[in-house]
């Protein structure tokens, strides 16, 4: 008894830990994480895929962007003018999108080890009861250690699985920061639109106050008739109603902003800076080259694909089978002469006959296979279009903004001024004055609509083509 004893405690001492080698630390600046990811992973092999980098994530004790207080009135946008880089840059570091993917994409790198690790050994222990104290026999026990071993390439196959979901999913943290600064520099056109619509309205109601002005001095003196000034008065309630429906408006595109910079959707923000002129683009075809190449969405399609194609070659393996070694301590041997056979060593192995499941698994692999492919036809497809389509529309706004600046409102301003002499020397009537004066607003209003859309159509081409944000050059807010 006393013998089986120590051998069964030399046994468990020799054992490896539980553990399978994860040292957990944990550092003022990230959560408990691997002592070294990067030391963890095996070194790719040829023409393998490389392990993931190790994602780190705010600590607890690291707390994350505060919103500001109600009473400091400050905020991450106190710095003058409001301009596209300050919108993406604030947005990209307080949205909280992103650190729920960062969050999802290090979920998916913790799983290597986890797949690529062998299974526990198993420890054994049996023996006969009765045959302690008995005087007919020896105490009987039996004493296993036994390790699983996948046939060579498995763990390997399953960590190139692990692995390219992880770049697959580090791609979708770089596809949403896309269109988180899509978002942003589509809110601040709505900005934009709004505060200079708003600014328009404001200045056309001084100037039509001062029209009833003068048609009420023309009336008192018999030079018009009390027409204009109802006409006036009618006027100017229309431009009241327009500045409440703008008011609204902009105070919507500021909470969009904030909500988009996970801030308090009342807080205050700057006025929005005038976007500069737009200027070339290049070449269509270029720019699709560069999205093929840039998309993440599409890399992200493609990592899956690897992954796809690492599974078909795992479920491959499954017809082979795997081995599981053992060593035992046997005393249920009794015969005569010093026990010859109370150590053994073996081996197990499965036998793969149910080959039903193993062929499905490979013909679901397969027909992930070619399911994936085909979405990434589709998608480099629909990539051409979008940034074809895309193209087009901003070569558009940059036409109609031109148009409006060199054309259109020089001659609306100048129709007014013509207008508004005419009518204090009596030559045209007072509902002129007023048509030209509409017409005037209206060119104004359409050309910050068209600057604005001009920017809203920038901001879809730079994300269709992929380009690294905040987004620089033509229509770049500065």
């Amino acid at each position: 008894m006393g013998r089986i004893g120590r051998i069964l405690l030399g046994i468990l001492a020799g054992l490896p830990p539980v553990s399978s080698g994860c040292v957990l630390t944990s550092t003022p600046n990230d959560v408990p994480v691997h002592a070294n990811p990067a030391a963890a992973l095996p070194a790719a092999r040829p023409g393998g895929t490389a392990p993931p980098a190790p994602i780190r994530l705010a600590s607890p004790a690291t707390p994350s962007p505060q919103l500001p207080h109600a009473d400091s009135g400050r905020t991450p946008f106190d710095r003058g003018e409001l301009t596209a880089e300050d919108v993406v840059r604030v947005v990209l570091e307080r949205n909280p999108t992103l650190e729920q993917m960062v969050a999802a994409a290090a979920a998916v790198a913790a799983r290597y080890p986890q797949v690529t690790s062998l299974d526990d050994p198993m420890l054994g222990f049996q023996t006969a009861p009765f045959s302690a104290g008995s005087p007919h026999a020896d105490y009987a026990a039996r004493v296993e250690v036994s390790q699983k071993l996948p046939l060579f390439g498995k763990r390997g196959l399953r960590g190139q699985v692990v692995l390219a979901e992880a770049s697959a999913a580090t791609a979708d943290v770089g596809d949403a920061r896309l269109q988180l600064a899509e978002a942003s520099r589509s809110a601040l056109a709505d900005y934009f639109l709004a505060v200079r619509s708003l600014g328009v309205a404001e200045e056309n109601l001084t100037l039509l106050r001062e029209f009833r002005q003068n048609a009420e001095t023309r009336y008192k003196t018999g030079l018009a008739p009390q027409q204009d000034i109802l006409q006036s008065d009618v006027e100017l309630a229309r431009l009241e109603e327009r500045v409440v429906s703008l008011t609204r408006g902009r105070q919507v595109a500021r909470a969009r902003i904030n909500t988009l910079a996970h801030l308090p959707p009342d807080s205050p923000l700057p006025l929005p800076a005038d976007f500069g002129p737009p200027g070339p683009l290049g070449d269509a075809a270029d720019l699709r080259a560069r999205a093929v190449a840039n998309r993440p969405d599409l890399k992200a399609l493609s990592d899956r694909l690897a992954a796809d194609a690492a599974t078909l070659s795992l479920a491959d393996r499954e017809y082979r089978p795997d081995v599981e070694l053992l060593t035992a301590y046997d005393g249920f041997w009794q015969g005569d002469g010093g026990r010859p056979l109370q150590w053994q060593v073996g081996a197990r192995v499965n036998l793969p006959l149910r080959l039903g499941r193993r062929d499905g698994a490979v013909a679901e692999a397969r027909a992930k296979v070619a399911q994936r492919r085909a979405e990434i036809a589709r998608l480099t497809d629909q990539i051409g279009l979008q940034v074809q389509e895309a193209f087009e529309q901003v070569s558009e706004s940059v036409q109609v903004v031109k148009l409006y600046e060199t054309k259109a409102l020089p001659a609306a301003a100048a129709n007014v001024k013509e207008a508004q002499s005419a009518y204090v020397t009596g030559k045209v009537p007072f509902l002129s004055l007023v048509e030209a004066q509409r017409n005037a607003i209206a060119v104004r209003d359409r050309l910050n609509e068209a600057r604005a859309e001009a920017f809203r159509r920038r901001a879809v081409l730079d994300r269709a083509v992929g380009e690294p944000v905040p987004a620089s050059g033509p229509l770049s807010g500065r």
